[in-house]
């Protein structure tokens, strides 16, 4: 045990809701009822507290239908919680087992059915059953797979994780973080309650498990009450991490330019110090946390390649790319239709698509990833002459040359846009159109002044607006 006794349970949640409440001024709560004996404690001791201070109360459960015994679960929850007062809803999910396995599948459903319930009743906060002994398997689960000071720091007393929840305002605490599970079933014991055994749990494929049923029960003998200097430890996880986390702030608030990390910064640093502030511009982006190797990787790359490569690194979830010395995240991006491969034995020439303009304000172009308007304005082309043109919008093919005005020289698209900042994987997505042999628009950059009409005449300026689909 943590050194209270089950009469002191009570007291010690109370003084933990209490918090919660200090903290947040929540309306209504809700408990994570799974139907076993932490959450119908938990769930006991929230409905007497709850009563007492004028707070509703809700049991939220999640059926996954993994168990042939689930149904009775829920029925459960809901005898036991409508009998607290407490008022009970559901989802059913269905689990599919994927690379992560069944046991992360499954979590990861049951957080996003327990945030939609929240989310659909406006219960600003979730509690979970999480305790003394749940902690102690967390870190110890963290130290076998090398985790750093953020995975040892094991779980927070209360949180957000709106990427877990999909509810950014949702509040997830952790109540009964104190207690020893002895505690919570000594407790269960003296009050009477009923509870439901998931036979899941005695399955030692599952690590926790393992861990549980092997491992802890050796601990225990060996080191009686090694969970509370666990969740010490912890606890000093948790300190070294927020100072990690300030001076990674700090560092990327310092190497931040128009959204872009500046690589002189990250140069100038220690390598440790450079892997913390990526690794905390990548959790401000909501991207998952690279493995040690590819980040040492990525940041070798960078120091060593030539001040002007076009780096890219690829992340499962999104490209790192360096253009003139500054560092960008961007999306994975599908190939646009019109994008073709003219090496493809089964193209002879990439024509891109002809078209007409036919005095409309607007055309759209989804294999180009856009839509082009044709606007009247006091510079521009002769709308009669863009009439009689037959028009072709494609992508650069490479030797295009655009004069911008009559005053400017006539120059290389390529030129244009290194002048006007435009990175390459951005240039790749953006079209052109021709009349013939001659370059009339580029988007991102303007017209060719060459075909501009008179000031007798009207006048159309092109201008293009990429869609959803282009992104």
């Amino acid at each position: 045990m943590s050194g209270s006794s089950a009469g002191q349970v009570p007291a010690i949640v109370a003084r933990a809701l209490a918090a919660l409440r200090d903290q947040f001024s929540p309306s209504s709560i809700a408990i994570a009822c799974s139907g076993g004996l932490d959450s119908i404690a938990l769930l006991h001791l929230a409905s007497s507290w709850c009563r007492q201070h004028g707070i509703s109360l809700f049991a939220f459960h999640v059926h996954h239908g993994l168990s042939p015994n689930a149904d009775g679960w829920l029925a459960q929850v809901e005898t036991v919680a409508g009998a607290l007062g407490a008022t009970v809803d559901h989802r059913r999910v269905a689990v599919e087992q994927g690379g992560s396995g069944i046991e992360a599948a499954a979590r990861k459903l049951r957080y996003r059915a327990l945030g939609e319930m929240c989310r659909a009743h406006g219960v600003p906060l979730l509690l979970t059953a999480h305790h003394l002994d749940d902690q102690a398997e967390t870190v110890l689960l963290q130290l076998l797979r090398g985790s750093g000071p953020a995975g040892l720091s094991g779980m927070d007393a209360a949180n957000s994780a709106p990427e877990l929840l999909g509810n950014p305002d949702l509040v997830m605490a952790r109540p009964l973080l104190p207690l020893a599970r002895a505690e919570l079933e000594a407790y269960a014991h003296a009050h009477g309650l009923a509870w439901v055994e998931d036979e899941s749990n005695l399955d030692p494929r599952y690590a926790r498990n393992a861990l549980r049923h092997t491992v802890m029960p050796a601990l225990a003998q060996a080191f009686p009450g090694f969970q509370a200097r666990f969740a010490r430890s912890a606890a000093h996880a948790q300190s070294a991490q927020r100072l990690l986390d300030e001076l990674a702030e700090q560092d990327l608030a310092a190497s931040l330019v128009d959204g872009a990390v500046d690589v002189a910064r990250l140069r100038g640093m220690s390598l440790d110090r450079a892997y913390n502030m990526l690794r905390h511009w990548f959790r401000r982006q909501g991207l998952a946390m690279p493995s040690t190797a590819w980040l040492v990787e990525m940041v070798a790359q960078l120091i060593e390649a030539r001040h002007d490569a076009q780096l890219l690194v690829t992340h499962p979830a999104c490209h790192i790319r360096r253009h003139r010395d500054r560092l960008y995240i961007t999306p994975k991006l599908a190939d646009l239709a019109g994008m073709r491969d003219p090496d493809d034995e089964g193209v002879i020439e990439k024509l891109g698509e002809s078209f007409r303009w036919n005095g409309e304000a607007s055309l759209a172009f989804p294999a180009y990833g856009g839509v082009l308007h044709f606007e009247p304005a006091e510079v521009g082309f002769d709308a009669a002459w863009l009439r009689a043109q037959p028009l072709v919008i494609d992508f650069r093919k490479g030797g295009e040359r655009l004069k911008l005005a009559a005053n400017r020289p006539t120059r290389g698209l390529k030129a244009h846009y290194q002048a006007a900042d435009v990175p390459a994987w951005e240039r790749a997505r953006l079209p052109i159109v021709s009349s013939g042999k001659d370059l009339l628009f580029a988007a991102g950059l303007g017209m060719d002044c060459h075909h501009f009409g008179s000031e007798e005449s009207e006048r159309i300026a092109l201008r293009w607006e990429t869609t959803a689909a282009g992104l």
